[in-house]
């Protein structure tokens, strides 16, 4: 079966802004990005393109609020194409519509403003439907059966546990422990550090559940403030408080049915972590602004990259809440104790980002390997696919050499010193180094690396096509 890298995506939505941060971030991650502000151009675009997944907004301007327009094109585009997988884009407060054109044959939705993980799994796992649906529809017959089966893997081909890459002994024990726990109802808590690939072993442990046709529901606790906390959490009622112009399913009442993600629980407030507390104790949920509780049937797996235990004995962390959200703990080992792991992956994004820009790169000399190998890697898988990327872009030769690879810290053993230095005024030049750097350290992630810089996401994704990064 093809990889999520060779699907073709359709982007529907009238602000170029959005349209502009979705292409930049796709781009990495999937075969081909088409973009249009215009819902009328989709069905040319569908056949001209052969389009897997389009992700489409909900409200248009003609009619900005009722998000009639997005159902009306999400029937259209199943009666062109049955096979094509229809991801919604939403803002906050229709999350409620965006689960009812979830029904109507919509395969996910993408609530704005969204987190990058989790928006380009979404729509790898919408790429991967489409594949899926591709090979059920095909002929049955042996000879087809025979031109459909897919090749043998190849010595560059990876192994993967539910997308995840690695054969190192210890993440062995995390795919042995996954497949103990996912056939459970029991709550998981994922610990690692950033980079280490916490939300692809949630949802790992969502397909494997007995909850896998059920949504996946993730909520980012360390994007919350904690004045927006309960009512995306919890819904709020229409009037509940200024700017609560209808009622709000919150993400518990979205995941009813499947599981609920929270990443970066370590992050919540100790005022927010009893009222988190007394809904998992209850199983129910009460909206902002009403008194009737709500039923909840959730799986919950919550994350963090805080040493959580040591919050805890601090008094920063309720030790009721830990117990109860870590009935199966799962602990992910940083890159650097992953041995052989680190080549396994470069081999991976190699192969990906030669594909993505055409490039006569297919391997790595013995001192590149050795390089990576030694490296510490202090961004761990995400550092990683950032540092090949790069790699693969700068090579001038078929192999990947040392100078090839550019880390974004020095070695414990180097003396510190940054061998970049400023050497200019120009402006310009300045920014372009100030954004590097930024992406560097945060190991290629968009948002810490805005956040780092001061500015919002969407003006550092101008930056990023502004200096070709």
């Amino acid at each position: 079966m093809p990889s999520a890298s060779d699907g073709r995506v359709l982007i529907v939505d009238d602000d170029r802004d959005v349209l502009t941060a979705l292409r930049l971030l796709l781009k990495e991650h999937v075969g081909a990005v088409h973009t249009a502000t215009d819902p009328s151009s989709i069905p040319a675009l569908l056949r001209e393109h052969d389009c897997n997944v389009v992700l489409l907004d909900m409200n248009f301007r003609q009619d900005a609020s009722s998000g009639r327009e997005g159902f009306e094109w999400l029937d259209k585009i199943q009666s062109i194409d049955p096979q094509v997988v229809v991801v919604m884009i939403t803002a906050y407060g229709d999350v409620e519509k965006a689960v009812r054109a979830m029904k109507g044959g919509a395969a996910d939705f993408i609530v704005k403003p969204w987190t990058d993980p989790e928006l380009v799994a979404s729509v790898q796992a919408a790429i991967k439907l489409h594949q899926t649906r591709a090979a059920a529809d095909a002929p049955t017959s042996a000879d087809a059966e025979s031109e459909a089966t897919e090749p043998p893997a190849s010595a560059n081909d990876q192994p993967s546990f539910e997308g995840i890459i690695g054969e190192s002994e210890a993440m062995r024990s995390i795919y042995a422990l996954i497949e103990k726990v996912a056939d459970t109802d029991a709550n998981v808590l994922i610990l690692g550090e950033n980079g280490t690939g916490k939300e692809l072993v949630a949802r790992a442990v969502h397909r494997r559940s007995d909850r896998a046709d059920g949504p996946f529901v993730t909520a980012d606790l360390g994007a919350l403030s904690p004045s927006l906390f309960e009512s995306e959490l919890f819904g709020h009622a229409e009037g509940a408080f200024t700017g609560a112009e209808s009622d709000h399913a919150g993400r518990f009442e979205t995941a009813d049915g499947g599981t609920l993600f929270l990443d970066e629980i370590g992050n919540i407030p100790m005022e927010l972590q009893k009222k988190l507390l007394t809904v998992l104790q209850r199983r129910e949920v009460t909206r902002v602004g009403e008194v009737e509780p709500r039923p909840i049937d959730i799986r919950l797996v919550c994350a963090t990259n805080r040493p959580i235990y040591d919050a805890m004995d601090a008094g920063d962390f309720r030790q009721d809440l830990l117990f109860r959200i870590n009935t199966v703990e799962i602990e992910l080992p940083p890159l650097s104790e992953r041995g052989d792991d680190v080549l396994r992956l470069a081999r991976h994004f190699l192969t990906e980002y030669a594909r993505k820009y055409s490039a006569d790169v297919d391997g790595f000399t013995d001192e590149a390997r050795k390089a990576l190998r030694r490296y510490h890697w202090p961004g761990n898988v995400r550092e990683l696919k950032h540092t090949i990327e790069r790699a693969v872009i700068l090579s001038e030769s078929e192999h990947i050499v040392p100078d090839d690879l550019r880390f974004s810290a020095p070695s414990p053993e180097s003396d510190g010193t940054d061998d970049e230095t400023l050497g200019t005024l120009d402006l310009d030049k300045l920014e372009q180094t100030a954004v590097r750097q930024a992406l560097s350290k945060h190991g290629g992630n968009v948002s810490q690396a805005a956040q780092e810089l001061g500015i919002s996401r969407r003006a550092l994704y101008r930056r990023i096509e502004k200096y070709g990064l």
